[in-house]
């Protein structure tokens, strides 16, 4: 299901804000577990299994790693692969299947396998409350079903941005509902729907039609506008949608963070990836570039960590190896602008 589909804007969302605001309030985190259980299986109701999996696997990994201290490093190693296992088969088994094949120039039979919807923002979630919970930044959670509702609010739970738990850990439990955030939330999502559906859509036909014109028909300003349409399409889609979380977010009480900040006025790289989908950038960065040693390091070791972030960024947004490059292609500016 759609944010910007009729199903979700006249049935769906309706519904869900009749039966958490009328309903007591003891029940809004029932509610909202349960909508966000219908909304993702909605669309495709033989993948809930797999999330609900990592919910339960995330949940006893934590709680185990808050009770044996002596070997909570490698109960957290066990659940962090346990995680990134599932995210390889579901979204990269298919892609290195096709590679081992060309490479050996085999014919090695697989079963295709297809991406569960959200799988990558929902599983980073996930690892977020595990990593936190070794670390000592928030306590461990004792109730699977507030856990459930973190990992899976539909707010956030198809396209980001990214919730880090020790940014919403009070939340779940303590959140405050007002009309002015309500209202707040109403025109942020309004706002949001209206990149998606007339900027990005717009923009993403004009460049459907120059990328399908032969090669032979491109001149410059063509491949310029078809360039700028897509790039102007993708960020009103991603911010789009953004927005939209971060409003129905509001209308429930949540204060989800930015994810996007005029990236395209950027002057450098660098400043960039602080504009540019701001929840995943900051979740390499606490999860990844810090404990690697970040910038405590001599700058060769410097170097190797932007390049193995960035390369980790291009992994996580697609399973081509178009997106490998892209990623390798920013890290190398980023560590040109260090130099």
């Amino acid at each position: 299901m759609l944010f910007s589909s009729m199903t979700f804007i006249f049935l769906f969302l309706p519904i869900v804000c009749a039966l958490y605001f009328f309903g007591r309030k003891e029940l809004r985190n029932y509610i909202l577990l349960l909508a966000s259980i219908v909304f993702y299986a909605w669309g495709e109701p033989k993948y809930l299994a797999i999330m609900l999996m990592t919910i339960v696997i995330n949940y006893f990994g934590a709680l185990l790693v808050d009770k044996y201290s002596k070997y909570k490093k490698w109960i957290l190693i066990t659940t962090i692969l346990t995680n990134i296992g599932s995210l390889f088969y579901f979204k990269y088994f298919n892609f290195v299947m096709r590679n081992i094949n060309w490479a050996f120039n085999a014919d090695i039979p697989f079963l295709e396998v297809i991406m569960p919807i959200g799988i990558s923002f929902y599983t980073f979630q996930a690892l977020s409350y595990v990593i936190d919970v070794y670390r000592g930044d928030v306590a461990v959670q004792k109730r699977i079903d507030k856990l459930a509702l973190y990992i899976c609010l539909f707010p956030q739970l198809i396209a980001g941005p990214i919730v880090k738990y020790h940014d919403v850990e009070d939340q779940i439990d303590h959140r405050e509902e007002r009309f002015d955030k309500i209202v707040y939330g109403v025109k942020r999502f309004i706002v949001g729907l209206a990149k998606k559906m007339l900027l990005a859509n717009t923009m993403g036909a004009i460049a459907n039609k120059v990328f399908a014109l032969p090669v032979a028909e491109f001149g410059a300003s063509t491949a310029w506008i078809g360039a700028i349409a897509y790039s102007f399409q993708i960020f009103y889609d991603f911010s789009g949608y953004s927005d939209m979380a971060i409003g129905l977010g509001a209308i429930f009480g949540f204060k989800l963070l930015e994810n996007f900040n005029y990236p395209y006025i950027s002057n450098s790289i660098t400043e960039f990836w602080r504009r540019w989908h701001i929840s995943l950038s900051t979740w390499f960065k606490e999860y990844l570039y810090i404990p690697l040693g970040g910038n405590r390091v001599s700058k060769q070791r410097m170097y190797l960590n932007l390049f193995l972030v960035f390369l980790a960024t291009g992994i996580w947004h697609g399973a081509e190896w178009t997106f490998v490059v892209w990623g390798l292609w920013h890290g190398f500016f980023i560590i040109m602008e260090k130099r």
